[in-house]
Parts: C-alpha cells; structure tokens; sequence
C-alpha cells in the first residue's frame, strides 16, 4: 500500500509503499478514502507537539473515513463493506490515515452518517468529539441552559453550537464580524469580539449575569475571559486549549467551576476507546436528523497535495480540511 511519510520535524511528505498492516483482535482493516487535517496534525508535523507523542519517521492524519476491509478477531458490531469514521491514529506513533489502507481499534469508530460524503466524515472526529466531551461529558448540557462558545466559527467552535443548541441549550458565540452568518445560520447569537470586550459583552448574555457554561475553544486570553463569564455558583468554564499559566482568581470569585478537556487520552492511554465510538454514534444519528453538519473549507485536496492542504490549515482558513485519498 502507499502512505505518506513526514521523515522529520518540517519535512515534506513523501509518498512510500509499505506492506499492508497486521489486523489483530479487536481491530478492522479500513480502506482509507478520506483523512481531515487539523491543527493538531500540523503541529505534530512541525514538531511543536510533545502531548502527541508521534515520533518521526510519521504516517499522520488523526481523522478517517472509509470503507471496512477486514474484520479481526473479536469484532462483533462491524462487518466488512461498512462505511465507517473515527479518530483512529496519527498520534502516540499509531499509524495514520495518510495512507491507503489503516489497521483500527473497532472501538473508535462509528458508522459513518449515510448523508455525508466520506469528504464530510472526515472532517468530523477529532472536533465533534472534542466538542461533545466539554459539553455533555463535563458540562451535562441540558434544554434551557445558556451557552457561550468561544470562536464559534471554527473547527470545534462551530460543532459545539450545534450539540449545544441540539440538547435545547440557548447559544451565543464569539465570532469575527465576517464570520457571523455561521454561527447565524445554525440558530446560535454571535457576539463580535473584536469590537466588545468581555466585560461589555457578558450584559449579553440572558440575565446579564453570565453564562452557565461557558466553552474555549481558542485558548490564551479566551481562556481567562471565561473564568469572568459563567455565572456565578452553576457556572462552569471549559478549555481544550488549556495551555500556560492562568489566574484561577476570577473564577474562584464567582464560586464557579473548571474543566480540561484533553480528547488525544484514548490513544495516548488505550483507556475510554470505546466511549469514543460511542460518542461518534451519537453524532452520527444527529447529523441524519439535520441537527448537526460539518463545515467543509472551499477546496478539498487530493492525496498528492498534501503539503498544500497543511500549509492551508496552517495559513486559518474557514471550514474543515479534508485530503482525498485515491486507492
């Protein structure tokens, strides 16, 4: 089979033919006909990602979806021909989806929705399960709650309004002006940060006292904006961008609570692999009911474009990008 190799820290891929990989218990041998491109993946590459743990030379690409090949030992809810998505490797040195042919833990995937492209599928794991772990695994999200998504435009930002407006949530989100018909047009309140400061923008919210969760998707300064707009006693703040050192002080004021969200565990631990699939279950029924749908960026790219795909996720980009992989 061909993957696509980074050698080092920086380098371009390389396109490489290795043999197709062992499929052990518990494990599906998955055609690989789309990998999503995230941040993450470019850092990894650019070797500014310790917490991965996805040592050179690298097969990348956290994201996949494609068609089930193979069966191992033990398997019992998927059977060859199915479609199937997950984040499945490109971390802790597990084999990514770069490559035409990816051996997975059963336990992190899910069938694919049957309204979505294999393009569309991929472009959802890593962010729809980074987004449902804060809101309903921490957050308990529940009909009638308030709800601030720090840049809800983005890659997590714009599939966190969506679960949280699917669970009955009200939804406001930050959002640059340009980008305010995103968040407009899943049902969410955009609120301008380029203009407001959040001082200004927690009268915003639905008593003025804040919001009673509060989730950062962007990190650094967004972070410390949220410990000073939850609500005072129920609210909760969350970050998957936890980084650096953070004054605990706002939010201690406010009686209010935090939590981390650090989606890469299962594949760094082998530990909750199979909540994973879980969750992506319950994505999928949502995005067959039209309550929930990936943004795709304008262009995807085929497999021997992957430099370019990086180099446009590096560069920001509105949307999701997604390489095509061509068996």
């Amino acid at each position: 089979m061909k993957v696509w190799v980074v050698n080092e820290a920086g380098s371009q891929f390389e396109a490489v033919e290795r043999p197709l990989p062992t499929v052990g218990a518990d494990q599906v041998l998955i055609r690989v006909e789309a990998s999503g491109v995230n941040p993450l993946d470019t850092k990894i590459r650019a070797g500014n990602a310790a917490h991965a743990r996805h040592p050179f030379p690298a097969v990348m690409g956290i994201d996949v979806a494609g068609t089930i090949e193979l069966v191992g030992e033990g398997v019992k809810h998927f059977q060859v021909g199915d479609d199937v998505y997950g984040m499945t490797g490109g971390v802790a040195g597990l084999q990514g989806s770069l490559a035409q042919f990816q051996a997975a833990d059963a336990a992190l995937l899910a069938r694919k929705p049957s309204n979505l492209t294999m393009a569309e599928a991929a472009a959802l794991p890593l962010a729809a399960i980074t987004a449902w772990e804060g809101l309903v695994d921490r957050a308990q999200v529940s009909a009638g709650q308030s709800v601030l998504i720090h840049g809800g435009a983005g890659g997590v930002g714009h599939l966190a309004v969506q679960i949280a407006l699917a669970f009955g949530a009200e939804v406001h989100a930050t959002v640059s002006p340009e980008k305010s018909y995103v968040v407009k047009r899943y049902g969410a309140i955009p609120i301008d940060y380029l203009t407001l400061t959040p001082d200004e923008y927690i009268s915003l919210s639905p008593d003025g006292g804040g919001w009673e969760i509060v989730y950062d998707t962007v990190g650094g300064s967004a972070l410390d904006a949220s410990f000073k707009l939850v609500k005072k006693y129920t609210g909760h703040a969350l970050s998957c961008l936890g980084w650096g050192s953070h004054s605990l002080a706002p939010l201690s004021f406010r009686g209010a609570s935090y939590s981390g969200v650090f989606t890469l565990l299962p594949l760094l631990t082998g530990e909750g692999r199979t909540h994973h699939g879980e969750i992506l279950s319950r994505v999928t029924q949502m995005v067959e009911s039209g309550k929930v749908r990936p943004l795709l960026a304008e262009r995807v790219f085929e497999d021997s474009e992957i430099d370019a795909a990086h180099s446009a996720v590096a560069r920001g980009s509105l949307g999701k990008t997604v390489v095509r992989i061509n068996a």
